[in-house]
């Protein structure tokens, strides 16, 4: 019997999981993220788009840290087959860009001046909360970004990282382009977005999934030529889609919260935050190719 005790797998548990400075700003996001969509959702009123998006940014990033820390802890996550140390940093990055956005969204819709009793006490504490949790989000992405020289995790570097911010942009503007003419050049805008949101999301997805080794070619290199490429498709938008959206026509008087200009602002806007995003791309990932730091 007691050979047979013996022999029983003991559990490991990884304490470290919770306690590092890594830890503990993700025992924050849970927290927080898990009080904001609470209070947001004691009030009863988050039935429209944005109010779903917040929530389910809340519940997302809560659910899905939680998972992490419970794999950390328990020293599963070496069971799964991908890239752990990818996966964590595009997460983390992810997170601090929807709940940046969730903060921002939120009480610009929902909360009215005046601002006066217990449900707007309630969306008030649920904003001052979600902007704590990005904060813990943003200090888990700089404590766990790689340092100067290291590639062992791709997007734990300045490049991988603005592969995430890339295609999180890109997500954005889709969710504005409800209605745009056609014309050839805002075809060609949409055209851009569409190909570098693709490219750039299965560059995430295959670096997560350990697929990068199959492709026949130096990874480093395409890299290089590929932000290249994005960067002047994005050029060419950034000029082509306020000429062609705005060209003749005027702000009207009643523009809304979904009025098709300010839309359109949002997108120009959006694809300039692309176009300098590539372009540090591309500095980094050029940088990282042909300029080796020496031994």
């Amino acid at each position: 019997m007691g050979e047979l005790v013996g022999t029983m797998a003991v559990a490991t548990v990884n304490l470290n999981a919770i306690t590092s400075w890594v830890g503990i700003a993700r025992l924050f996001a849970i927290v927080l993220s898990c009080i904001a969509f609470s209070l947001v959702a004691s009030t009863q009123d988050f039935g429209n788009p944005y109010g779903t998006w917040c929530m389910f940014t809340w519940c997302f990033c809560f659910a899905v840290t939680l998972l992490v820390v419970l794999l950390e802890l328990l020293e599963l996550y070496p069971k799964l087959p991908l890239s752990w140390d990818d996966f964590t940093s595009a997460f983390s990055m992810l997170a601090t860009l929807m709940v940046f956005t969730t903060s921002v969204v939120f009480p610009s819709i929902f909360i009215s001046s005046p601002c006066s009793g217990s449900k707007c006490a309630r969306q008030a504490v649920a904003t001052t909360v979600s902007c704590l949790c990005f904060l813990a989000y943003a200090i888990e992405v700089g404590i766990t970004r790689a340092k100067p020289g290291d590639i062992s995790s791709f997007l734990s570097t300045v490049p991988g990282l603005l592969k995430v911010f890339e295609a999180y942009v890109a997500c954005v503007i889709f969710s504005l382009l409800d209605n745009f003419s056609s014309e050839a050049g805002l075809q060609w805008c949409v055209a851009v977005y569409s190909i570098c949101f693709i490219v750039t999301l299965l560059i995430i997805i295959f670096t997560i999934g350990r697929c990068l080794a199959y492709i026949p070619c130096p990874l480093e290199k395409m890299l290089v030529v590929y932000n290249a490429l994005a960067l002047m498709m994005y050029i060419t938008a950034t000029i082509l889609w306020p000429l062609y959206s705005f060209r003749g026509r005027s702000r009207p008087q009643s523009c809304g919260r979904d009025c098709w200009w300010n839309k359109h602002l949002g997108v120009t806007f959006l694809t300039i935050f692309n176009l300098i995003a590539y372009l540090v791309d591309l500095v980094y990932s050029t940088k990282m190719v042909f300029i080796r730091a020496p031994p």
